[in-house]
């Protein structure tokens, strides 16, 4: 058994690791029960395909036969057991991600030159660009993840293979697409490669509602958001690439299979905020009503500090509709009315302290 992939990459460049991954020349039966000898759960996650998970306390370890290519369609492959390693690490995306690693020995296997990739901070395909595209189309969104993420020299036979083979995109399932594209919009600053997605033509295959203006829209939010310290969300950087058009981003999002919740927050995100800057009691105001996190994305995107909302937490309107019944006012419209009046008006005010709240009810009682 070897460590390969994330683990190992990650490993030597001193980075969090995340999940660990394991390969061996076992078959799945085999592992199972090498694991169930030495007191480990295994569970069969995919065991079809050759991959069995160890339950460890320290977390679980995804154990995975050595396999080959058998055919490959540009959306999944057919794959074979193998017996060489060469063969598992050949049917890889990056030579960055087919290192293995002795448990015991820690020595490195490195087939396809990914050590002096790694120290170069080069993001490479394995063998020939092209032909590794053509067997999964979602390897062009990947190589951009991936450069995003850790690339600084580009790597030229990638780009253009990429730009050449961006129309194959359009076969992917869109749930795979988002899923990738949010995961580099996760990234730190991804401003850099989107924008070169952008200028490669490959960006439109999967969001030609983006222009040069949503392009320059991220590159300004991603300056404003480290200018803030505000941690990265991809949802609010996907509205930055769409035009401010609440119908536009619900089909976006429709086309994506994005969540309903997440669906809500990119319409929401699409309409902006009032035309005038806002106070810090504006501010606080549309926290109360959009909640915390929503107000956060909507300012940033409108480069307008959140400062306001550090240190404050979004107030519980202190009035029921109950204690309004209780002053004689019957059940129905009027109770929701006044209610609402109530409330507009200590939004309005700051959000003062409950005996504030019974005087503002006294006075529209009184009306």
């Amino acid at each position: 058994m070897r460590w390969v992939g994330g683990a190992v990459r990650d490993t030597l460049l001193g980075s969090d690791v995340r999940d660990v991954d394991a390969a061996t020349t076992l078959l799945p039966d085999a592992v199972m029960r090498t694991l169930k000898a030495a007191g480990i759960k295994p569970i069969p996650t995919g065991i079809d395909h050759g991959t069995v998970t160890a339950v460890l306390p320290e977390g679980n370890v995804e154990i995975t036969t050595l396999r080959k290519d058998v055919a490959t369609d540009g959306r999944r492959a057919t794959v074979a057991f193998a017996s060489e390693w060469k063969d598992d690490a050949a049917r890889r995306d990056f030579t960055i991600n087919a290192l293995f690693a002795h448990p015991e020995t820690l020595e490195i296997s490195d087939y396809f030159g990914g050590l002096d990739d790694l120290a170069e901070r080069r993001v490479r395909f394995i063998g020939d660009a092209r032909e590794r595209i053509r067997e999964d189309h979602l390897r062009i969104l990947r190589y951009y993840r991936f450069q995003a993420r850790f690339g600084a020299a580009l790597d030229e036979e990638a780009e253009e293979a990429c730009a050449e083979l961006a129309s194959t995109l359009k076969g992917l399932s869109r749930e795979r697409v988002a899923m990738e594209m949010l995961a580099l919009l996760a990234l730190p600053d991804p401003s850099d490669t989107v924008s070169r997605m952008y200028e490669r033509g490959v960006l439109a295959e999967v969001l030609p509602e983006t222009g040069a203006e949503q392009i320059d829209r991220l590159e300004t939010l991603i300056a404003f958001e480290i200018a803030q310290g505000a941690a990265a969300d991809p949802l609010r950087r996907l509205a930055a690439l769409l035009p401010p058009d609440r119908k536009l981003a619900e089909q976006v999002a429709a086309r994506l299979r994005l969540s309903n919740a997440n669906r809500k927050t990119l319409a929401r995100l699409a309409d902006g905020l009032p035309d005038a800057l806002p106070s810090d009691a504006d501010i606080r105001a549309l926290a109360y009503r959009e909640g915390s996190h929503q107000a956060r994305d909507l300012l940033l995107l409108n480069s307008v500090s959140p400062a306001p909302l550090d240190n404050w937490e979004v107030p519980e309107f202190p009035l029921k509709g109950g204690a309004i019944v209780a002053r004689g006012v019957g059940a129905g419209p009027e109770v929701a009315r006044i209610l609402q009046a109530v409330e507009r008006r200590w939004i309005a005010e700051g959000f003062p302290a409950a005996d504030r709240v019974d005087i503002l009810l006294e006075e529209e009682l009184s009306r």
